[in-house]
């Protein structure tokens, strides 16, 4: 199985809010994602880096030190690659993993009925980035709450035990938004789906994050449901899969947040209100 990705200089990051070695270590870890959305187990990896000659020294001994650091965690290798100069970074990374025949799961395969499962709190990212390019990337007082954003931890475990198991009739990570996510893979299944507000994990803000941020104004809902890029599992159960879920790794962080429908409709239950889900989150374009 295969799975490419791409992390541009000032699209996906700044060279002067990011680290080096955070650069290095997300665009391995959100290339690796998708195979673990998959229910598969990566391998190795081939790298193409693009990026301007007054980077060749620090800057990327300090990227290839956190995708290292990345490779380690997710326990994979590089196999080859390429590089060249330009006028800004740019980033590819492709992925080969594998799974057993018949197990990796799809996005297309959820039926009217299946309950809808997120891997963990949402919205954790964007408060990350947020701190992040208002310039505390680096300061320890805020460590915990860039990590999310900075350095994903991506749920290979669970993926993996889910297609070992049979349980999840679809599945994708939550790179672009759960409102954007949620969108495409209710589209492959031909369904919609019903979504409760209040079952939705949300990103709890620390008071000193709300101090700093408060002329942002943010909101933790509209956060878990737009904000992208917290590489957590959205997956669908069949009803009568529900208690096996409970043996899952770290099933405490597995959340019904609603259910698809048979009708294409997406919508959001809120104090009882019925509001269209619109897909609000990252769009390159």
């Amino acid at each position: 199985m295969l799975s490419t990705d791409a992390f541009v200089e000032n699209t996906h990051f700044r060279l002067k809010t990011h680290p080096a070695d955070s650069v290095g270590y997300k665009s391995l870890a959100r290339a690796t994602s998708d195979l673990a959305a998959m229910g598969a187990t990566p391998r190795y990896f081939l790298l193409t880096l693009a990026l301007p000659k007054n980077l060749t020294s620090d800057w990327l001994d300090d990227f290839l030190k956190g995708m290292a650091r990345a490779a380690r965690e997710l326990r994979i290798s590089a196999i080859g690659g390429d590089t060249t100069t330009a006028a800004a970074v740019s980033i590819s990374i492709t992925v080969v993993g594998e799974a057993a025949r018949g197990r990796a799961i799809p996005r297309s395969g959820a039926r009217p009925g299946d309950l809808i499962y997120v891997s963990g709190k949402l919205g954790r990212a964007q408060l990350g980035l947020e701190l992040v390019l208002g310039g505390e990337a680096r300061n320890p007082r805020f460590r915990a709450a860039v990590q999310p954003h900075l350095y994903p931890k991506i749920q290979l475990a669970l993926g993996e035990w889910l297609a070992q198991n049979h349980l999840t009739t679809a599945m994708m990570d939550i790179s672009d938004g759960l409102s954007t996510d949620l969108t495409r893979l209710c589209a492959a299944s031909s369904g919609g789906a019903r979504v409760w507000a209040d079952k939705i994990p949300c990103v709890i803000i620390p008071q000193a994050a709300a101090t700093k941020l408060a002329k942002r104004k943010l909101d933790p809902l509209q956060m878990a449901l737009h904000g992208g890029d917290d590489y957590e599992l959205l997956f669908t159960v069949s009803p009568r899969d529900e208690k096996k879920i409970r043996q899952a790794p770290h099933h405490s962080h597995l959340v019904a947040i609603g259910e698809i429908t048979r009708n294409r409709k997406l919508q959001l239950v809120d104090a009882g209100r019925r509001l269209p889900l619109k897909p609000l989150g990252w769009d390159p374009f």
